[in-house]
């Protein structure tokens, strides 16, 4: 049974899913993004308590440090926010993955890493690599870093795995994913038979998006469309999705892949719920819930012994 939360949210969002008017710019779209949730709520949002944000430069890659009150610095979460490659920043993300980084009781690192059309395919991945080095060059350990994304970045995470891999690098301890956008190619079959309950996309929208990250690349290119990569060696992979949404089978495939290659998995689908509906666990109990469970899985993949 839907919250009473999530019936009043899901109005709103069909409303903004429906309504027209005069074309806006990217740079417009972006500020739009970047308070879509404070639109909603109607204020700004305040953070978990205790909670200390720290701009950062990553090895030229801007970045935010976000510290809960009570966490064991041992650790890290590197977390590559979502917005179909084109929108996103640290504002848009800072209450979700400050929420996710209580929730597991590590630090996380929110990366501003490259936005498409003006950086296309490989340059958000190789922010995510710098990114990725650069903990390792601080002295954390691969088995205390652990990663988490949501849409594109989600997909993005799934790329930085094969990277990773594939340089024979050290792998992180775990990865969790939220509504992962793993087919930029667009074949699956949830972007038609999921249209008409999504409360955010069309399956067109998206299928359309993925041209401006990929550029002249193939969206078949496993970096871009994980649902064609080799996964085998990943870590444990954890991957919250909502039933309503066009990208449905994105996780659902992947879900099937990991353990296809041994890679082990906790997947939950939550009914009657949308496209990243953590982004309004300020108000949204489903969304509480979904943050707790990824943290308390990242928490115990990443400090087993606690």
């Amino acid at each position: 049974m839907p919250s009473e939360q999530s019936v009043q949210l899901r109005s709103y969002l069909l409303t903004q899913k429906t309504a027209t008017g005069e074309p806006v710019s990217l740079a417009e779209r972006r500020l739009a993004y970047e308070r879509s949730v404070e639109t909603y709520v109607g204020h700004p949002i305040p953070l978990p308590e205790g909670m200390r944000v720290e701009p950062i430069d990553v090895d030229g890659v801007p970045a935010e440090w976000l510290s809960p009150a009570v966490a064991n610095t041992n650790a890290v979460l590197l977390y590559l926010h979502g917005g179909a490659y084109i929108l996103g920043s640290p504002a848009s993300h800072r209450d979700l993955v400050a929420r996710l980084s209580v929730a597991a009781g590590i630090p996380a690192l929110l990366i501003n890493y490259r936005l498409a059309p003006e950086h296309v395919f490989p340059a958000a991945l190789d922010d995510a690599l710098t990114a990725y080095h650069w903990l390792l060059s601080k002295g954390y350990s691969a088995q205390h870093i652990v990663l988490a994304g949501d849409s594109a970045g989600g997909g993005l995470t799934l790329a930085l795995l094969q990277t990773v891999r594939d340089r024979n690098l050290p792998l992180p301890a775990a990865a969790a994913l939220i509504s992962p956008w793993t087919d930029l190619a667009g074949t699956v079959k949830s972007r038609s038979a999921q249209e008409a309950v999504d409360p955010i996309f069309s399956g067109d929208t998206i299928n359309a998006l993925a041209h401006f990250y990929a550029g002249a690349e193939n969206l078949s290119n496993p970096l871009l469309s994980p649902i064609y990569a080799d996964l085998h060696g990943f870590p444990p992979l954890r991957i919250d999705v909502g039933r309503d949404e066009v990208l449905l089978d994105d996780s659902l495939l992947i879900a099937e892949h990991a353990r296809a290659a041994a890679v082990p998995v906790e997947l939950t689908v939550w009914d009657d719920m949308w496209h990243v509906f953590q982004a309004y666990a300020a108000v949204l109990p489903e969304g509480q819930q979904s943050l707790a469970k990824m943290g308390s899985f990242l928490r115990q993949t990443v400090l087993p012994q606690e």
